[in-house]
């Protein structure tokens, strides 16, 4: 079957290797156009179009797909199916349109939960205990599409954003060549989506912001889900640090939110809106990443200091 692959992160590889080593044959792969990065802003090209380069496999980048051309470009190559794993951008309906098998998307939950750019962190930060992949068959909306199948897997408490996404990566790899083989036997259909929709928009900076004043747990979500960007951040005298590993401690707060309960060998422990938290590594802006203790004996400070609330 020919099939055009529309993906741009390393969440997408598992899923464009796993057809590259089945039966069927990927005739190009869209992915985002290239973009600068980093502090000296080097023009950088996706994991995706990496590995489509490594492999052979002619490539398109629109900034756009609307464009006639890019139509005409895509059409010209008679898919019969349209794959999309995290490419980054809604299809429109011409292209929606164009393939006879249609145009079957891998998402990162399991729909209607977390429709939208970022599943993953926000599975995390907001306290799930369990995720998974869909398969479906793309529609105008935002994941609104009829789903074929599912599979589910447990958000462990060690688990980050990088951690899970890789887990569920390679899950959804799987998923996807199994709907494939079964959309052609005739043995799966697609079924309307059930239950009540939630979203997951596109992560902002702000969103990685702390607010002390909520509970232990939930800015333990939040350093986990907020990896590797933006990260969980506050600000200690103007100085921005990033919190990289936490965790819930079962003692109980006797400061007000953001005061440093104690300083001990390895790690912080600051009082929240409801319980403490410790800080084992952290990273403020422009340095390394080094222990809680690490960061109060380089600047002197003492238990009853506090991080800023605003």
């Amino acid at each position: 079957m020919r099939i055009i692959f529309f993906g741009t992160p390393d969440f997408a590889i598992p899923s464009l290797k796993a057809l590259v080593n089945s039966r069927e044959d990927v005739v190009t792969v869209v992915t985002q156009p290239d973009r600068a990065k980093g502090r000296g802003h080097v023009l950088s090209c996706p994991p995706v179009k990496e590995f489509a380069t490594a492999h052979g496999i002619p490539i398109l980048q629109p900034s756009g797909l609307r464009a006639a051309d890019f139509y005409d470009n895509i059409s010209s190559l008679a898919p019969d199916m349209v794959v999309v794993v995290a490419y980054g951008k809604i299809l429109p309906a011409v292209i929606l349109g164009l393939p006879p098998k249609g145009c079957i998307n891998l998402h990162a939950s399991i729909l209607p939960k977390y429709r939208g750019a970022a599943p993953i962190q926000w599975a995390i930060v907001r306290g799930e205990k369990t995720t998974g992949v869909t398969t479906m068959l793309m529609d105008e909306g935002l994941d609104t599409g009829d789903t074929f199948l599912k599979a589910t897997t447990e958000i462990l408490p060690e688990d980050t954003t990088p951690t899970l996404s890789a887990r569920l990566s390679l899950m959804g790899s799987h998923l996807l060549l199994e709907t494939i083989d079964r959309i052609k036997e005739g043995s799966v259909r697609p079924l309307p989506q059930a239950g009540e929709p939630s979203y997951a928009p596109i992560i902002r900076k702000d969103d990685g912001k702390i607010d002390w004043n909520k509970s232990a747990p939930e800015i333990f979500n939040l350093a986990r889900g907020m990896l590797p960007w933006p990260g969980a951040f506050c600000f200690f005298q103007r100085e921005k640090v990033t919190l990289i590993k936490t965790k819930v401690t079962s003692d109980g707060a006797t400061g007000a939110p953001g005061v440093i309960e104690k300083i001990l060998r390895n790690e912080l422990l600051v009082a929240t809106g409801m319980g403490v938290l410790s800080i084992s590594e952290m990273k403020p802006e422009g340095r390394q990443t080094m222990s809680g203790a690490a960061f109060a004996r380089g600047r002197h400070l003492k238990e009853g200091m506090g991080f800023e609330l605003e």
